[in-house]
């Protein structure tokens, strides 16, 4: 993936609307953004005011019976908009991993996590399925998983929160994508696993310089892992910045707001 000139994301006046007995509600209004390869994003902003949304709309995946109504998103050098359904299928998951959170619920429950791994590689490779297992348990094997042969074979009930969330980035980044969306990745997970899972997931987007989206509420996890900060607010966004800037320059009273809360809650913690 290094020096691949098509990696990146770019987001242009992006629009999605939802229609309700209220009349049109736009979830994500006039969007603007752009990520390069190595940088991680954060989207930041209180529950509701669209940033799952946005993940969903840049892969195309909006819920009925929303809508994408104006707008461009490239991603790896591919129009988004203008791809079929086919061609989506393909790129999801072989140039744009996407991380969910509440991992487990996103599992199947009856297949091992070895298998499950195995078969996003298989999905978007011509290999033999020893060749996929062999990967999947090297995947295991970086993102931290101890006696990853055995944990292979595991199912994932038997898994503790922060091992699924490992097997789900493991999940995204098997077929080496250039783009990685994670949206809330660590949430429901203690902070001593948060802080482990985020550091892997900043040290395989350097390592493989890819273009990396952040969803959180805390801007604890933007101080730490991320490079650039967008704060949204209503569907827009309202304030993007570096992070020391965000932190030391804040302009916009929401994100202001956010840091006051969010140095309240450290007070607290101590």
């Amino acid at each position: 993936m290094t020096g691949n000139v098509q990696a990146g994301v770019t987001v242009r006046n992006l629009t999605v609307e939802f229609p309700s007995n209220a009349g049109v509600v736009r979830a994500v209004n006039d969007v603007s953004l752009d990520i390069k390869p190595g940088e991680t994003l954060g989207v930041v902003g209180q529950s509701g005011v669209g940033k799952s949304i946005l993940v969903r709309a840049l892969v195309n995946l909006i819920p009925n019976p929303g809508r994408i109504t104006q707008g461009t998103i490239t991603i790896a050098g591919q129009d988004m908009r203008a791809l079929e359904p086919a061609q989506l299928r393909k790129l999801r998951g072989r140039q744009v991993g996407v991380i969910v959170q509440n991992a487990r619920i996103h599992l199947n429950p009856v297949l091992s996590v070895g298998r499950q791994i195995a078969n996003v590689y298989l999905a978007h490779h011509r290999a033999a399925r020893r060749e996929a297992w062999e990967r999947a348990t090297e995947m295991l094997r970086a993102v931290g998983i101890p006696d990853p042969a055995v944990r292979m074979r595991a199912y994932p009930h038997e898994l503790s929160g922060g091992m699924v969330q490992r097997v789900v980035i493991a999940m995204a980044l098997i077929c080496q994508p250039t783009v990685v969306l994670a949206d809330e990745p660590t949430s429901g997970l203690d902070v001593t696993i948060q802080d482990q899972v985020l550091r892997l997931f900043r040290n395989l987007v350097g390592e493989n310089e890819v273009s990396a989206l952040l969803v959180t509420r805390d801007m604890g996890i933007v101080a730490n892992f991320c490079d650039r900060v967008a704060v949204m607010d209503s569907g827009s966004l309202i304030e993007v910045a570096s992070v020391p800037e965000i932190f030391t320059q804040a302009v916009h009273p929401q994100t202001k707001a956010l840091l006051a809360a969010a140095s309240l809650n450290k007070v607290r913690a101590t």
